[in-house]
């Protein structure tokens, strides 16, 4: 395998390898990891896969966790303020990070894999596939040598200016935004009251995103007007009198660095070509309004890795991997529309439309309970699978990840539940457990939900928290056939059959790999 990018998406794809075994190369054409703090926030589903590699816990430690979100008027009065919903994946649901600390946490994991290979200044300049692999010419940078490189299967992560996709001629669509903006970040030298809160300043005369990071970082953003002077926006000067509007003194922040970024909607044209793959940016570009550009590279390389490591093993055909994209282009177009949707209730410029808005809003605040509901309702989709890999018939819970309760395990210890399914396929019955022959033949292994309260024992969990029997009940089923990333492959009903495991299924037997974060 071979990985051509280091940031988040190829980082976690090679914790994500690497913890797999398999044997893999990475290419980043850069020396040291990017400085400036691009992605700020993420979330539960995201933690949940960084869980997978053993990481989620330390990461924590550098976040700040369910901190509120406003919707701030031209006057400085909240319209609209809500936290995030949890979801059920077992973490919280929005946590802000500091993306180049991040960054180190997850590349310190990668040490763990003697198999995987970093080859930092490298760059691949030509791809060339055949019938068994793909060969790559590989540059490094610091002493203009040349190596060429051979690996079954590429995951291009290079990001948005993607060499790679440029090299497939894959056409990348879409739009850049004319307004471009001002992003700024700066070490928190004095805390003011409700500096960990993040505000979108709804100002039509300038609006500005006021977002709080953790390791005493803090960030702002401001779009560049028409008229304005883009050098002078950067400078030191400019910054400390835009911030100044919101109370924040010069001895408060020290200026870290300041760039100016375009914002883009763009969807690669397709996200495979033979055996190379695009994740990441160099597969899709959002707006940043709701945090989820790194969020949808990182849940690219969840859902590519552990196909290419079935394929390689033998244990599935190569046409599973065509469901790459079939799975994962509609959620990022989802996301896409809902980023720009909250990008444009920030940065209405209209006076009469922002009135509009406000006043609506604020009446809907008085209503607590639907002011939450509205945000959510914009905020972050739940992924599902409409189609992909999944079997037929259908049904509620088809393409569906499972919940990530706390669960008592058979030794009685306290455990996150992904932490005993091990990343494996895996039966999970909720209840007595009946015969799936079509299963049991290929040696799946099977789980039985026990109800809170019951004794732990072999072969099963206890559900302390009554989560994941209801979540089982409400999806109308008693048996469920999971995939290595927990997502449901097949559901049947009591006493009814699941349908047969996919053609060319021969799964390796595997221990439970431990996960623990």
């Amino acid at each position: 395998m071979a990985v051509i990018g280091y940031g988040p998406t190829g980082v976690t794809a090679a914790n994500l390898l690497g913890a797999l075994g398999l044997r893999v190369v990475v290419l980043e054409r850069d020396a040291e990891i990017y400085s400036r703090a691009r992605a700020i926030s993420t979330d539960e589903e995201v933690i949940r896969i960084w869980q997978r590699i053993g990481l989620a816990d330390r990461l924590k430690e550098d976040m700040l966790a369910e901190r509120p979100l406003d919707f701030v008027d031209a006057r400085g009065r909240t319209f609209l303020s809500a936290c995030p919903a949890p979801r059920g994946h077992g973490h919280p649901p929005q946590m802000f990070l500091y993306q180049p600390a991040l960054e180190q946490v997850l590349r310190d994991g990668v040490d763990r894999y003697p198999r995987v290979e970093i080859l930092l200044r490298h760059e691949c300049l030509r791809l060339r596939q055949d019938a068994d692999g793909v060969e790559l010419t590989v540059v490094g940078t610091a002493d203009d040598s040349v190596r060429r490189i051979r690996a079954r299967y590429v995951i291009a992560a290079d990001g948005g200016s993607s060499l790679t996709r440029a090299q497939l001629n894959i056409g990348y669509e879409g739009k850049t935004y004319e307004d471009r903006w001002v992003v700024i970040d700066t070490e928190m030298l004095k805390p003011w009251p409700d500096h960990d809160r993040l505000r979108f300043r709804c100002d039509p005369a300038r609006p500005a995103v006021d977002c709080p990071t953790p390791l005493g970082h803090h960030r702002w953003e401001f779009p560049i007007l028409p008229g304005d002077d883009e050098a002078y926006l950067t400078t030191d000067d400019a910054i400390y009198s835009m911030v100044a509007k919101y109370g924040i003194d010069r001895d408060q922040i020290r200026i870290l660095r300041a760039t100016v970024y375009s914002h883009h909607v763009r969807f690669a044209a397709r996200f495979r070509a033979g055996r190379v793959f695009l994740a990441g940016d160099a597969a899709h570009a959002m707006p940043p309004w709701i945090g989820q550009g790194m969020a949808a590279g990182v849940r690219d390389a969840a859902n590519l890795c552990w196909k290419l490591a079935a394929v390689l093993r033998g244990e599935l055909p190569e046409t599973v991997l065509d469901s790459y994209e079939t799975e994962r282009k509609p959620h990022v177009k989802e996301i896409t529309r809902r980023a720009v949707f909250t990008g444009k209730l920030i940065t209405e410029r209209r006076l009469t439309v922002a009135r509009i808005r406000d006043t609506t809003l604020h009446a809907l605040r008085r209503a607590s309970a639907l002011s939450g509901r509205l945000v959510d309702a914009h905020w972050i989709p739940v992924a599902r699978y409409a189609k992909g890999f999944l079997a037929r018939p259908r049904t509620k819970a088809s393409g569906r990840q499972i919940p990530q309760p706390w669960v008592t395990g058979p030794d009685g210890a306290r455990v996150r539940l992904d932490d005993v399914l091990g990343g494996r396929w895996l039966l999970l019955h909720g209840g007595r457990s009946a015969p799936q022959p079509a299963w049991d033949r290929p040696g799946v292994p099977s789980l039985t939900v026990l109800p809170a309260g019951s004794r732990p024992a072999e072969g099963a969990v206890v559900d302390s928290d009554g989560v994941l029997l209801a979540w089982m009940a409400a999806h109308r089923a008693a048996t469920l056939a999971l995939r290595p990333d927990a997502y449901v492959y097949a559901a049947a009903g009591r006493g009814v059959p699941l349908p047969p495991p996919p053609a060319g299924f021969a799964p390796a037997p595997h221990a439970t790999a431990s996960t623990s974060s």
